[in-house]
């Protein structure tokens, strides 16, 4: 293998995929449409501060020499490898990392014991260690670019190699802070938009905060250099002072470039990558005659599992499911034979069935019958839950988002556009509410809510009693109830408001059909499967179900 090879492999390995085909260049042709585009916006703003401010802290600033050229090649240089690193440790989900003692541990470990199969562990240590590399980058890119950026103006380009120096330390801790802001705030993590814009209009909105974000820095660095005035500077020599405030404006000028510019590249870098790919042949060929779902669920099979391939591949087929700009896309999934529905279905639950099954094996402690530790019964239950471990089915949450309203929005538009009956036939229906109330059921589990029914008996005055088990249970649910006001309770809300406006859509478009079947008592031989749920009973996916028909019923007795 080439070095030029090994490079693309380990920089697009885990963004595009890892298939074969055409669509396996999409993510390839969007960061060099990205690196592109960044030199285009950054010579732009490098010229701009040259000619418009910094010129006039330099003696000769129009008169083209070596020195200009090879501080334009640093700069560009360096931006080159901020663009690289930034792309490097991207990723369309939050990943886990180590702790810095987990990293030492496990290189004791290895000293010790003879490396096995990668484990969960090594992949956070991976990606510690990916942070670590991209902290460096920013530091060396800091320092070639706060030089390049202001080694030309006269305070520091006559000061010879002190000044340099001086700009150099400077750009070093520039680098250093930023990249430690960069992760701090998860920027690395890309956001896809709630609404698809043009990457123009987008830039547009994102040029008042980047230009916001770098005054804020530009102005912290200024503010520092003044406070330390008085330890660096003789204060009993005016031009002292006045020489060290002009070579503290001058750099507060090149501070401000350097983080528009970084803040630039960040947000190009986003809405390029997060822009939506058509995976569908082109209306009117051949192939969109013939099969036009082949592309995009050819993606969703063969790509790497949570790569940004993947992720765009799910959005095209949210947009798809929930709009009525490409209707002849969402015809071709009722073709006659129904295997094209069950490869959709199968890929949009796949995601809704792990992330169930994950968070069931975490909540698994609430429900079995084991005796607590002697230890485990002197804290409270609270102090027993693992919030990082209940934290990890959450780190990929935007696809199950994406693959709830895929589901929901298929389920609800089948009534008026499967003029086959695949979605009955093939017991999509059945599979699709049992794994969406039996995600809602999980979910609730972990905020704390009482999933199960209450039996009820008559008292004494025949008044109707409402008996609540009181066992480890209810014990547990109240120690998740705790969780209240922590971000993962913030993530488990938001996760409860999708599940459940997608079951209402489908309750809302089968309302009569549902309302029939449950007065006929066969409710949950056509919406409920006949095995074990994912999380849960049958009775009480049931009872669930028959909730959300009657609070629609109600909601249409109000305004209907």
């Amino acid at each position: 293998m080439s070095i030029s090879a090994a490079v693309g492999f380990s920089l697009f390995e885990d963004n595009d995929g890892g298939g074969g085909g055409f669509h396996s260049v999409i993510v390839k042709h969007r960061f060099l449409s990205f690196l592109i585009w960044q030199f285009l916006q950054s010579t732009f703003l490098y010229f701009l501060s040259k000619t418009l401010i910094l010129s006039v802290f330099t003696k000769n600033p129009f008169s083209p020499s070596p020195a200009s050229l090879f501080a334009f090649f640093c700069f560009h240089l360096s931006l080159l490898s901020f663009s690289v690193a930034i792309f490097f440790i991207s990723s369309p989900y939050p990943l886990p990392f180590a702790s810095p003692v987990e990293i030492f541990l496990w290189y004791i470990r290895i000293i010790f014991v003879p490396v096995g199969k990668p484990t969960s562990s090594r992949s956070r240590i991976r990606v510690s260690l990916s942070f670590m590399m991209f902290v460096c980058f920013c530091t060396i890119a800091g320092t070639m670019v706060i030089s390049s950026v202001c080694w030309a103006c006269d305070c520091f380009h006559g000061a010879g190699s002190l000044g340099l120096r001086r700009l150099g330390l400077r750009g070093f801790l520039i680098g250093l802070a930023y990249g430690l802001y960069y992760l701090y705030k998860k920027k690395w993590v890309l956001q896809f938009p709630i609404v698809q814009r043009s990457p123009f209009f987008s830039m547009k909105m994102g040029l008042p905060l980047s230009a916001a974000q770098a005054a804020k820095f530009a102005a912290c660095g200024f503010l520092s250099g003044v406070l330390a005035i008085p330890f660096l500077v003789d204060l009993t020599s005016a031009s002292s002072v006045g020489k060290f405030v002009i070579e503290q404006f001058v750099f507060s000028i090149g501070f401000f470039v350097v983080i528009l510019c970084w803040e630039l590249s960040h947000y190009l870098h986003q809405v390029l990558h997060t822009k939506r790919f058509v995976f569908a042949p082109q209306k009117g060929s051949a192939a969109a005659e013939m099969n036009p779902s082949e592309p995009l669920l050819a993606t969703l099979e063969e790509s790497k599992p949570k790569s940004l391939l993947q992720y765009l591949a799910y959005l095209d087929l949210c947009m798809v499911c929930e709009n009525n700009v490409d209707t002849w896309r969402r015809a071709a999934f009722f073709e006659e034979t129904g295997r094209t529905y069950k490869r959709v279905m199968a890929v949009s639950l796949r995601p809704l069935e792990q992330f169930t099954q994950k968070l069931a094996e975490d909540l698994e402690f609430s429900t079995n019958d084991k005796p607590i530790a002697l230890s485990d019964q002197l804290t409270s239950p609270i102090n027993r839950l693992d919030l990082s471990k209940l934290n990890e089915p959450f780190l990929d949450s935007q696809l199950c988002v994406w693959c709830a309203r895929i589901v929901a929005s298929l389920t609800s538009r089948s009534r008026k556009e499967d003029i086959y009956g695949v979605a009955q036939i093939t017991g999509s229906n059945a599979a699709v509410t049992s794994t969406l109330l039996s995600c809602l059921l999980a979910v609730e589990t972990l905020m704390g809510k009482k999933t199960g029914k209450q039996s009820t008996h008559l008292g004494p005055a025949g008044i109707q009693l409402a008996t609540v088990n009181t066992g480890r249970r209810e014990s547990t649910a109240s120690a998740m109830g705790k969780i209240r006001g922590s971000p993962l309770y913030a993530k488990a809300y938001a996760m409860t408001d999708i599940l459940k406006t997608s079951i209402y859509s489908i309750v809302y478009a089968f309302h009569d059909e549902m309302a029939n079947a449950a007065k006929a008592g066969a409710l949950e031989k056509d919406w409920i499967i006949t095995g074990k749920p994912l999380y849960g009973s049958r009775e009480l996916l049931v009872y669930k179900l028959r909730l959300f028909l009657d609070s629609q019923q109600r909601d249409g007795d109000v305004f209907g």
